[in-house]
């Protein structure tokens, strides 16, 4: 077991500051999620009371109407999202992508006919125009640009398909505001550091939250970087949120 002196620094959530520390930011994210990788199903299992399963399974019956091809999971983590689209639509190649290479493989037996790529999420290792469908399940967050992970999205998907995205944007409702400032703040970080014994991982994952953009500021950039027909939903109350995109015409 590592010297707790020896664990990278916590990552920064805030999005004007993570231009500037870039990889430092990226480096310490990837350490910090190959850290709690052994725990993090069992936490995200005792926190959640299955409402997180909900929501996934709101997130992939999106990809429904998605023309035929590849269906990407990107910031596939424990492949949570990846084994419910695997059983969702088995005739349909997935691939699971995630550039924590320990959350890939603490998931693994959850879709084992599923590849796994080890990927960056802001520079994906796909041709253009490769993909039918990518869902990303509480990743967009964590990325330190996020235009450059819309921008790949935009880039690898076929004209017709479909970018699908489940997420903890911004706090903004009166009720997302107290969910963060009790839950998200004060019992994520104490339940976490319990049961992974790094609560100051489980304390970034609440902070990140505040510093991501609000739900209407995700939507204006997807259209800024050529999506189209985008459609939010807010999930009980505000805590969570769905935003599908359509790539039109030719990239």
């Amino acid at each position: 077991m590592s010297d707790p002196s020896d664990q990278a620094p916590s990552p920064i959530p805030d999005l004007d500051e993570r231009a500037e520390h870039g990889s430092d930011h990226e480096r310490a994210v990837r350490t910090m999620f190959d850290r709690i990788a052994p725990t993090y199903d069992l936490l995200n299992r005792t926190m959640s009371a299955g409402v997180d399963v909900s929501w996934r399974k709101k997130a992939v019956a999106e990809l429904a109407r998605a023309p035929e091809g590849t269906i990407l999971d990107s910031c596939a983590g424990t492949m949570d999202l990846t084994q419910l689209i695997a059983k969702t639509y088995p005739r349909r190649k997935i691939i699971a992508a995630d550039f924590a290479g320990q959350m890939l493989e603490a998931g693994k037996h959850k879709a084992p006919a599923v590849e796994r790529v080890v990927a960056d999420a802001m520079d994906l290792p796909f041709e253009r125009e490769s993909m039918a469908a990518i869902v990303c399940g509480f990743g967009m967050r964590n990325l330190t640009d996020t235009a450059r992970g819309v921008h790949e999205a935009f880039r690898v998907l076929k004209p017709g398909g479909l970018f699908v995205t489940l997420e903890f944007f911004q706090p903004s409702k009166l009720t997302s505001r107290a969910f963060h400032a009790t839950y998200a703040k004060v019992v994520l970080p104490t339940v976490g550091g319990i049961v992974s014994g790094d609560r100051e991982a489980y304390s970034y994952l609440a902070r990140s939250m505040e510093g991501f953009l609000r739900r209407p500021e995700y939507e204006a950039l997807l259209v800024k970087m050529g999506f189209r027909r985008v459609i939010g939903r807010d999930l009980l109350f505000g805590i969570a949120s769905l935003v599908v995109a359509e790539k039109g015409g030719a990239s």
